[in-house]
This record gives structure tokens, sequence and C-alpha cells, in this order.
């Protein structure tokens, strides 16, 4: 009787080859340290002082990082700077407040309800056509050429980005879930607690972000528009002198602030959305 004999494959493993980690792909860095998005803005810092260096640039017309630095401090010393800044803050602050807060409830209203979305999305979605800085001019007749109508047009700038983001989230929830929530009975509270906020929160924070970015570049106009205070006013004065050093002062401070504020947005959405499992994470 012949002996047969049968061939199996030998797995890669039991062969003596080392076990291939797969990694999964992924399309941003990750959980990196926040530190490593100063490399862009540094990499431009060195290049601009590498050319103010070798006089490729004009002092005129750009001066060199270490003279905007001496600007800057001298501003702050003698305490134009930190008023300025402190003015800036305050006003970015409270549009920032008040069009968050317009922005989550009226998503919320539109989002949950069909009333709610007959009434509030139409009239956002107007509102978004219209450009907010061609507002100012009606808004200075309504409100008057004080700090309301600086606060007001932040306001609108910032809203508009968190609306849309935020009911677009709540729009996208799977109705698996919904038909879940009901099968489960769960009140109209455990549904918007347990449903309809974790649906809702990744849109949000990208209107956050989006938002949180508006209000400064909202601030930079505005500033320059019958205001006696701020860090636009601070640049405007130095154009009407020709002082190149003390508007990139100002600018780079609008940089700082801007990037603050997103890294500082980025840091608390990573927290809060630990438990999803995207390809960044």
């Amino acid at each position: 009787m012949t002996a047969v004999t049968t061939s199996t494959a030998v797995p890669a493993t039991a062969a003596g080859e080392p076990p291939q980690v797969r990694r999964r792909r992924r399309l941003s860095p990750g959980r990196r340290l926040p530190a490593a998005r100063l490399i862009g803005p540094l990499a431009f810092l060195a290049l601009w002082a590498a050319a103010s260096a070798a006089g490729s640039l004009d002092p005129a017309a750009i001066p060199a990082p270490w003279t905007v630095l001496r600007t800057g401090g001298h501003l702050w010393t003698d305490g134009t700077l930190s008023t300025d800044v402190l003015t800036s803050l305050k006003r970015a602050g409270y549009g920032f407040a008040i069009g968050l807060t317009a922005g989550v409830l009226l998503a919320l209203a539109s989002g949950l309800s069909r009333t709610g979305e007959a009434l509030i999305d139409g009239t956002v979605q107007l509102n978004r056509a219209v450009p907010t800085l061609g507002l100012i001019p009606l808004f200075i007749l309504w409100l008057g050429i004080g700090e309301t109508f600086k606060v007001a047009i932040i306001a609108i700038v910032v809203y508009v980005p968190i609306y849309l983001n935020t009911h677009a989230a709540l729009s996208g929830i799977d109705s698996r879930y919904v038909e879940l929530a009901e099968v489960q009975g769960l009140s109209r509270l455990a549904f918007v607690r347990q449903v309809v906020i974790p649906g809702a929160l990744p849109g949000f924070f990208v209107g956050l972000r989006l938002g949180v970015t508006g209000s400064w570049l909202g601030l930079v106009v505005l500033e320059q528009i019958n205001a006696t205070s701020g860090l636009g006013y601070l640049m405007f004065q130095a154009q009407n002198y020709g002082q190149t050093d003390v508007i990139l002062v100002g600018l780079l401070i609008y940089g700082v602030f801007g990037l603050v504020s997103d890294s500082v947005v980025r840091l608390i959405e990573r927290r809060v959305l630990s438990w999803r499992r995207t390809l960044s994470s």
C-alpha cells in the first residue's frame, strides 16, 4: 500500500520569518505632541531671519524679525500694546461667547424639530449668503459706532459656521440609533444626552475651530473702523505713519492668538472625543 503524502502551506511565522505587524494607515500625525505644529511657523521665521540677514528684504517694507521684536518690546513697556491686546481679547471673547451660544441653540432647535428647521435653517442660509462685513454700515446705523456693533458682527461671524457644522452633524446621525432609542423607550432628555450630543460633537468641534478663527478675522477689520483702541486700531495708526514694524507686531499677535486658540480647541476635542476611533487617532 502506497503512502500518500499531502503538502500543506507553512505559515510564515512557522518558517522562522519574523511576523509582520500590520500598521494602520493614518492621514495625519495623530497623537503627536502639539509642539510639532510649531515646526512650520518656526521654519518661516528662520527663513525670514535668514533673508533679512542676507539683505534680500527691504527693511522699510519688511523689517527684520529682531526689529519687530524690539518694537513690540517698546510698545509693551510703555503700556500701549498691553492695553490694546486686552481690549481686543475682550471684544473677541464677548462676540465669541454670544456667537457660540446662538449657534448651538439654533442648531439644536433646527436639528431636533421640523418646525424649527423650517423657521431657522432657511434664515441662517440667507444670512450666510450675505457678506457679514457688508452688514457693518447697517449695524452702525442701528447700534452706533461703539463696542456693541463690533461684538454683534463678531457674534455673527462665529455663529454661522458653528450652526452649519452642528446642524449637519445632527442631520447625519444614523437613523438606526434613533430607532434603537425608540425601542429602548428613552425619554427625550435621555435621547438628547445619549444620542444627539455624541452624534453632534464631531461637527460642533469643526464649527468651533472655524468660529474661533473667524472671530480673529472679523476683529482685525472691525478694529480699524471707528475704534480708539485695540490691535486693529494700533495697526491703522501705524499705517498712517508708515510704521511697518508696528503693523507686523499686530499681525504676529493676531497669528499667535489664532494658533493658540485653535490648538486649545483641538486639545479639548481630542479629550472629549477620545472614544472615537478615526484615521488620525
